[in-house]
């Protein structure tokens, strides 16, 4: 770990009062959740039934094979024995200290507000979040978990959709403007966990115009070279030695 960008990122952090911070699967990874798109990810085991993982989580897929939508999201999305990792937790003691304002994230497990964090941006959702899609009843992730095939309402039969943005779905407008808001108001942007290579979301880091704009991935990105500091490492180790430098935790 290169001690000299842990100390200047932990200036960073004693200067700053406004931090927001943009996170990916790299996060969650140290709690035991595959990401999608490194060598042992959820997208390297090639096509399922003659479809790929992207073409499984697609909008398309769910209405048109929904049972094998349902056969699949629960094999791969529901990790009941995950839980909060140093990076969650740190997140949520720099929140707790008055340094980090939002975390927004593109995971959909719930970790961070599993670790203490209370503002978080969901951009793609949560899978302890599932609507009737007939009369909008509420369902808890279990519910979805334990149903053979596909989940149906108890009240009106219809089927029950996990609040998880699909590929060819749009992103929630509200979120999106929180996040925006967010980041534009930021003194401080840190980056985490993320090869920042899905859009829209990762184009908000764009609303960034401040000076102190942070990356912390374990593999390098197109974004290396327009950041103040990218450092490549674990962003959990990172993250605990700089607040630690700083005092804050």
């Amino acid at each position: 770990m290169d001690e000299d960008k842990i100390e200047k990122l932990a200036q960073m952090i004693v200067s700053s009062d406004n931090i927001v911070f943009f996170g990916g699967a790299g996060i969650s990874t140290e709690s035991g959740i595959p990401d999608f798109r490194s060598e042992n990810g959820l997208y390297s085991g090639g096509k399922i039934k003659g479809y790929t993982p992207e073409e499984m989580l697609s909008r398309r897929f769910f209405d048109e094979h929904t049972d094998d939508f349902f056969d699949f999201y629960r094999a791969t999305m529901f990790h009941p024995n995950a839980y909060p990792n140093e990076a969650h937790k740190i997140l949520a003691a720099l929140e707790k200290a008055g340094k980090l304002k939002r975390v927004i994230t593109q995971n959909i497990d719930g970790l961070h507000q599993a670790a203490g964090s209370k503002n978080v941006s969901e951009l793609h959702g949560s899978i302890y979040r599932n609507y009737c899609m007939d009369c909008d009843e509420f369902y808890p992730a279990e519910y979805v978990m334990n149903a053979h095939g596909t989940p149906k309402c108890e009240l009106c039969g219809g089927i029950v959709k996990p609040d998880v943005v699909l590929y060819g779905e749009m992103l929630d407008e509200y979120v999106i403007s929180t996040a925006v808001e967010a980041i534009e108001a930021a003194d401080m942007l840190i980056i985490g966990g993320t090869s920042l290579a899905v859009y829209p979301a990762a184009s908000f880091v764009t609303y960034y115009s401040g000076s102190k704009l942070v990356l912390i991935n374990k593999s390098e990105t197109d974004f290396d070279s327009c950041c103040n500091l990218t450092i490549h490492d674990s962003a959990g180790a990172v993250l605990k030695k700089s607040c630690q430098k700083a005092g804050v935790i």
